[in-house]
């Protein structure tokens, strides 16, 4: 499954969560909401680079057991500074997400870097 998921997920961003919209083609182009966690703070500027996060969450298996359509709600994967990330689905018809980090606060912070380092 892991497979088919990387052929034919994509990461789409969404404008909630970049101040800067880099490459992303974002609809309004950046509109951070304070109530959301910003992709900008972790150096995400490229759709290229998010496609490849997302990817590697996947072939890890940090993914939810959760799933809509056949894709999972969520994918998880920890960049090379040691920053946990959270996607979520978008568009189950589609398999488009969107990403943003987990702050230290969030329940989910310390255990994705759990997860990290046992797989």
């Amino acid at each position: 499954m892991r497979e088919k998921w990387i052929e034919s997920i994509k990461y789409t961003g969404s404008p909630y969560h970049k101040r800067n919209p880099g490459d992303f083609g974002l609809t309004p182009p950046a509109a951070p909401r304070p109530d959301k966690t910003l992709c900008d703070v972790v150096d995400i500027f490229e759709r290229e680079v998010a496609q490849r996060l997302l990817e590697t969450g996947i072939e890890r298996g940090l993914v939810s057991e959760q799933s809509r359509n056949e894709f999972p709600q969520n994918i998880w994967v920890v960049t090379d500074a040691g920053v946990p990330l959270e996607a979520q689905l978008e568009n189950r018809e589609l398999g488009t997400y969107h990403g943003y980090p987990l702050l230290p606060y969030d329940p989910l912070h310390d255990k994705v870097l759990e997860w990290w380092e046992r797989e």
